[in-house]
């Protein structure tokens, strides 16, 4: 809204030519996005206590977790009025891009919404059905998908990119939905797996939004993406203000939910920012290196899986508990060192990833 407000009147007031700048936008989104939940947040958490909006916590669990029972919950909107608010500001409104990330983003939140509200506030304690919140989620997905494979202009936009190897590039067709579904559902349930701990889930969602930014950056310009070998795709670059509003948002978030938190995000938020870092992986066609930088998530999943897996064909646990990071918890690590170390292994994740826009 304010890159077109501002283009409109650039003619009179030269200053304003400024705000055209993407580079400029995108940090503005940043900060936009931060100030908003710094200042929301108090009042966000101050009303999710006074009607008793609190967290449940499991009793087979780590023992050190029965004192985080009725923390306030449902915090995850506190970043999505953060991100969008900053989005519809700074974002150019045309591309489709930005309307798309956005209806992911809010879609996904959506579901994540009523599965929280049937479980803290209706003290329902299934939430939403499992097959319903696939069903939604699917849903979402596939339209998303859809309008992106119908939207698709050039070759490169439905192709597969395969990281390091610059002339590795694989058709995908109707795949393509297929790929997308896969990458925005499985990365939305990876981030809520890992919503276990205070602070656990945001810094990692941080550092792989701020990340692909990078890359969204760079796939929208020609000269750039020629240099480094990626795809071009036209529009993208407004990508890294979405991108910024979920870095400043997750960090003013970050503020109240760092150990001891103040508020969890609840499903309202995990779900969405999990979808968001999804369907921007899958618009600047870098799925594959959204599952490296993304290892933390991958590796909560997988500490599920294989729990599951195992416990039904042997009977036994592989893992103390699942996901991964209660088994570090119930060996006796204290919170913030598993914390601590996930976000280390985050930190150096993503420099590998940034690292294959340059070796190819």
């Amino acid at each position: 809204m304010l890159y077109w407000l501002s283009g409109l009147a650039v003619d009179n007031f030269d200053f304003l030519g400024v705000f055209q700048y993407l580079t400029l936008r995108g940090i503005l989104g940043v900060i936009t996005a931060l100030l908003i939940s710094l200042w929301l947040g108090p009042y966000m958490i101050r009303k999710l206590s006074q009607n008793q909006i609190g967290q449940a916590v499991r009793d087979d669990g780590p023992q050190s977790h029965l004192s985080k029972a009725g923390t306030p919950t449902m915090g995850g909107a506190l970043i999505l009025v953060a991100i969008a608010t900053s989005t519809l500001l700074w974002a150019d409104l045309s591309s489709h891009y930005v309307w798309i990330t956005l209806f992911v983003c809010l879609s996904f939140g959506g579901v994540g919404w009523v599965d929280d509200y049937r479980k803290v506030v209706e003290k329902n304690s299934r939430g939403l059905p499992g097959r319903w919140k696939y069903f939604w989620q699917s849903v979402f997905a596939l339209v998303a998908a859809g309008l992106l494979y119908g939207t698709a202009s050039l070759p490169q936009e439905t192709a597969l990119i395969v990281p390091v190897f610059k002339d590795v590039v694989i058709p995908l067709g109707l795949g393509y939905i297929v790929l997308t579904y896969f990458v925005l559902v499985g990365s939305s349930n990876a981030v809520n797996l890992t919503d276990g701990l205070d602070g656990l889930a945001i810094m990692p969602t941080v550092l792989v939004a701020g990340a692909l930014g990078i890359f969204a950056y760079a796939s929208g310009n020609s000269v750039f993406a020629n240099y480094l070998h990626i795809p071009y795709i036209p529009e993208s670059g407004e990508l890294i203000i979405f991108c910024g509003a979920i870095v400043g948002a997750g960090l003013g978030f970050l503020w109240f939910n760092t150990y001891p938190a103040q508020v969890f995000m609840g499903d309202v938020g995990a779900l969405a920012l999990g979808a968001a870092l999804g369907v921007v992986a899958v618009i600047v066609r870098q799925e594959i290196v959204l599952f490296i930088m993304g290892g933390v998530f991958v590796m909560e999943t997988v500490s599920v899986i294989l729990q599951v897996a195992s416990f039904k064909m042997t009977g036994r646990r592989i893992f103390r508990m699942a996901p991964l990071h209660h088994h570090f918890e119930l060996k006796g690590w204290p919170e913030p060192r598993v914390i601590v170390r996930f976000w280390i292994i985050t930190v150096i994740l993503v420099l590998v990833g940034l690292a294959t826009l340059k070796i190819r």
